[in-house]
């Protein structure tokens, strides 16, 4: 079965890049993409019953609106992509948890449309990179892809494998370098990273990998290479890439701060 990219879609700019990502990723992939809406809100804002229908009308008719502006944009640069759309009562947030079953990878603006339509920063992207089922891509700064290298945190435990092995497929595929970043900890765990890397450029060997010991701050690292990098590459569980850092910190950071696409890699993950 050829694999599915699900990108969020709700009208925003910040969700309109997360289109245009996704679709590059797909054709890079030869996956169908599909685009997702959902429009309903909390239970809370009508107790158990349903909205009237005047407000469901109008909201699904720009819903689908948003659906379309979503598969113009994604075929426009990649004209042979198979592309379909989805709009949905659920709220967005159990609505793409649900996907996130059967999607290969899952795409997100770094801001978005809240229930009411305010811009919501992060809401959604938030809940979804702690606990969605596959990868998930948030798109920060322009989202188009650059030259420069992909980048991604390594600490050598079982934890830190699965966004390892995808960010050598990220680079694979976009034929950069990988930069693999360790804050410095020992001898005797540096050289058992360099064992655990080697082992995937045997895999990858046609990826060129530069590999840093930082002694600074690592979170800093990552911002700073992130003004730079084409896609950052970040687990959520584990030690996140560096000793001592973890989903929630790491997460808040990279959601609001980097510079470039981040890809939270669950460890969960098949390798």
């Amino acid at each position: 079965m050829s694999s599915l990219i699900v990108v969020g879609v709700d009208g925003s700019p910040g969700a309109l890049r997360a289109v245009r990502w996704g679709a590059a990723e797909a054709a890079y992939r030869n996956a169908a993409l599909r685009l997702v809406n959902g429009f309903g809100i909390p239970g809370a804002c009508y107790g158990e019953a349903m909205p009237p229908r005047d407000w469901l009308d109008v909201h699904r008719d720009q819903s689908l609106a948003w659906l379309r502006e979503a598969a113009r944009e994604a075929t426009h640069e990649h004209p042979g992509l198979d592309v379909d759309t989805e709009s949905s009562l659920d709220s967005p947030i159990p609505l793409l948890l649900s996907r996130s079953d059967e999607a290969s990878l899952m795409v997100l603006g770094s801001a978005g449309r809240g229930v009411l339509g305010d811009l919501v920063v992060g809401s959604c992207a938030a809940a979804l990179t702690a606990h969605a089922r596959c990868p998930v891509a948030v798109i920060r700064g322009s989202g188009a892809d650059g030259d420069g290298p992909v980048v991604v945190g390594v600490d050598g435990s079982p934890a830190n494998e699965p966004a390892l092995v995808l960010a050598f497929e990220e680079a694979a595929l976009r034929g950069v370098s990988l930069v693999a970043l360790h804050a410095a900890v020992g001898e005797t765990e540096t050289f058992a990273l360099a064992d655990a890397l080697g082992e995937w450029e045997k895999k990858f060997p046609d990826t060129t990998v530069r590999w840093l010991v930082e002694n600074a701050h690592p979170r800093q690292q990552l911002l700073e290479w992130s003004a730079r990098a084409r896609l950052l590459v970040a687990g959520t569980r584990g030690r996140g890439g560096f000793p001592g850092l973890r989903l929630g910190s790491t997460s808040q950071v990279l959601l609001h701060h980097a510079e470039c696409p981040v890809l939270f890699v669950p460890v969960s993950r098949e390798i």
